[in-house]
């Protein structure tokens, strides 16, 4: 169904950015949703596309005309669920390989949110219905640790805590190549990538502030396990950030590239092809998460074990 909305600007909200105005003055839709729409030009200010950040005046006309999605409903599904830690607040969940977080288009079932649904009767909500309870997330075939707050407060006081960057989670990946540096930090702002919207990039473009943070555990010389921490959270960020560094995470599908491109001889050839058998997804694990309880205010730390294909992995990379 189409939906049209309009506003003349009170002069009162004057210096309002222009996605804001919108959430305030009743468009409907999430910010997410409203910045996706003034960016593909379906928001227009006196009939010119404009930037979310652009700073409305009085007597601006606003005008957008948008296609209201259907309502996902979510069916709660009596799906096992790897339970770390549960209390009236909040549960932490080690999420396994090829399940994804919440529901969206394509995949309508079988998500985390199915499964907390139907162990937890109820979840609060947000400003994204899809997303009852979801604090951070996790892409589909990255495993370890994943926080859901069971209350309203919870989920206030752990989204605020994530904006404020005050929730510690660590990763440990294998990295294709020899990382030049035993520690260092990557700031690279990643946006969209402009050739392939389903992908993200580093881009000075309609991107934001990213920082990952890297430790290296041990080397291999074709490959390097390392420990990573996100400074920010944005989409698929270790998997871009360390892809852009020139040591994508073994076995990332999308941000891979070909072993020709990665290794120097037909013995590490052999020797990469040994280790993407034993691994059909990015090595790439949330082994710990620390962050202060909402209700206590007390912090609280989980870890997580190396999933058993990532063991293999490095037991192959052990050999001699």
């Amino acid at each position: 169904m189409e939906r049209e909305f309009q506003r003349i600007v009170a002069e009162k909200m004057r210096g309002t950015r222009l996605d804001h105005y919108l959430l305030v003055s009743g468009i409907g839709l999430s910010r997410n949703k409203v910045v996706r729409l003034i960016r593909e030009g379906k928001v227009l200010v006196n009939e010119r596309k404009v930037k979310p950040s652009y700073r409305v005046k009085g007597g601006d006309n606003v005008y957008a005309r948008f296609e209201l999605e259907r309502e996902l409903t979510i069916i709660p599904e009596a799906i096992p669920l790897n339970i770390v830690y549960e209390d009236e607040d909040v549960i932490v969940i080690d999420k396994p390989k090829g399940m994804v977080v919440h529901p969206a288009r394509g995949h309508k079932s079988g998500t985390l949110v199915n499964a907390l649904l139907f162990h937890c009767q109820n979840l609060p909500v947000g400003q994204e219905k899809v997303r009852p309870g979801v604090i951070h997330r996790l892409d589909k075939d990255t495993t370890g640790l994943i926080v859901f707050a069971k209350t309203d407060s919870a989920l206030s006081f752990l989204g605020k805590e994530l904006e404020k960057r005050r929730i510690n989670r660590e990763y440990l990946a294998v990295l294709w190549g020899n990382l030049p540096l035993e520690k260092g930090i990557i700031e690279a702002p990643i946006g969209r990538d402009s050739l392939d919207r389903k992908k993200m990039a580093v881009t000075p473009f309609g991107s934001k502030k990213a920082i990952t943070e890297f430790t290296v555990i041990k080397r291999y010389g074709i490959a390097t396990y390392c420990r990573l921490k996100l400074l920010t959270g944005r989409t698929h960020q270790i998997r871009v950030h360390m892809s852009h560094y020139g040591h994508p995470v073994v076995g990332d599908k999308e941000y891979g590239r070909s072993l020709t491109h990665l290794v120097k001889s037909k013995e590490e050839y052999a020797r990469a092809k040994k280790m993407l058998s034993v691994i059909d997804r990015q090595a790439l694990h949330a082994a710990r998460l620390g962050f202060t309880h909402p209700k206590t205010k007390e912090y609280v730390e989980f870890s997580s074990p190396l999933p058993e294909d990532m063991k293999k992995l490095l037991a192959i990379l052990d050999e001699k």
